[in-house]
């Protein structure tokens, strides 16, 4: 039988996401949406404006749009809820007992509250005490892409140092987003609060916990962060400084032998190959990523300067492995491991 599962945030752009993922999941069952007061009490169809190529599923559309004030009957709750409401809301919820996992940026940095990449750091929802391990936290969308890309490598060979330039699509910004006039053949050379967000969250994904928080991984990032006029897909420069000497063959065979859940079952949106790396100059784009599994990293235009030094090409979908998609995958991780409420 499917878990029910609740989802707060429900009309908006990342919400849409979340009931594509849902509709016909192999573990979860959408029984409850939530959203404004605006929304609540009107059926999901008349509340909704939706914006994904697909349809809605006829049994979301049907469903009655509660306020956030109420508590869901589903235990676990999935939080696509716009951070400038999601906080409290979602602390709430956690201190009450439920399993929630947040796409929001209002607890990522709590000490005790871990920001998942199960291919990471999945493990670490096992070790966290339940009464401060219920409220779980998605990546920024575009750290959710470099951290995938850079952790074989810092597992092989540690990281020292990191600077990326991004070049982010405009659905990273929601719905409605920027107006037309803004993006359209320009580059928006600031997102604001991006690059904090990289910089604290990389080494944070890459720390260990002691018992009682989260200490950070000793690696020094900083993020340049631009918006462009692409629909879906965050591509990342990064240059990276090794702790211990690497050649471009060891790179590529870290990548190729990163698959920490390939053999694992009730994982249904993991990837089989995380990191996908081409040679091909013209590799990556963000018009390869329906082509491929959108939960994976492309990666591509390795290039060395020294045994340490390495500079590469890295490709996020960021509404599914940096948003829906991550929160998914979190939660299949949480029924694997019987962690879940109720389990």
């Amino acid at each position: 039988m499917k878990i029910d599962v609740a989802l707060l945030g429900a009309t908006g752009a990342v919400g849409q996401n979340f009931i594509r993922l849902l509709n016909e999941h192999s573990l979860f069952s959408l029984r409850e949406v939530f959203a404004s007061e605006r929304s609540a009490g009107k059926t999901y169809n008349e509340a909704v404006q939706w914006k994904l190529p697909d349809p809605c599923p006829a049994d979301t559309a049907s469903l009655m749009v509660q306020s956030c004030d109420t508590f869901p009957r589903a235990r676990l709750v999935f939080s696509a809820l716009d951070a400038s409401v999601a906080g409290p809301i979602e602390k709430r919820l956690a201190e009450a007992g439920y399993f929630v996992i947040s796409n929001a940026k209002n607890h990522r940095m709590d000490a005790d509250v871990p920001i998942i990449i199960p291919e990471i750091n999945g493990p670490l929802l096992e070790k966290i005490p339940r009464a401060t391990g219920s409220l779980i936290t998605n990546p920024n969308c575009s750290t959710a892409g470099l951290a995938l890309a850079l952790f074989p490598l810092h597992q092989d060979f540690g990281i020292r140092s990191l600077h990326t330039v991004t070049m982010q699509a405009v659905s990273g910004a929601g719905y409605p987003g920027l107006s037309a006039w803004d993006v359209m053949g320009n580059i928006i050379p600031l997102i604001p609060g991006e690059e904090d967000k990289i910089r604290e969250e990389l080494p944070k994904i890459f720390g260990v916990y002691n018992g009682k928080a989260i200490v950070p991984a000793s690696i020094t990032v900083t993020a340049s962060c631009n918006r462009v006029p692409v629909r879906d897909g965050h591509m990342l420069d990064l240059f990276i400084e090794l702790e211990r000497p690497a050649s471009r063959d060891d790179i590529i065979r870290s990548w190729q032998s990163f698959q920490p859940l390939k053999t694992l079952p009730f994982t249904p949106l993991a990837p089989e190959y995380p990191v996908l790396y081409k040679e091909e100059d013209t590799w990556p784009q963000p018009l390869f990523l329906n082509s491929y599994n959108s939960m994976s990293v492309l990666t591509g235009r390795l290039r060395q300067y020294s045994d340490k030094t390495f500079q590469l090409k890295a490709l996020v979908h960021n509404t599914m492995r940096g948003a829906a998609g991550n929160a998914l995958l979190i939660g299949e991780w949480a029924f694997y491991k019987k962690i879940l409420p109720g389990l």
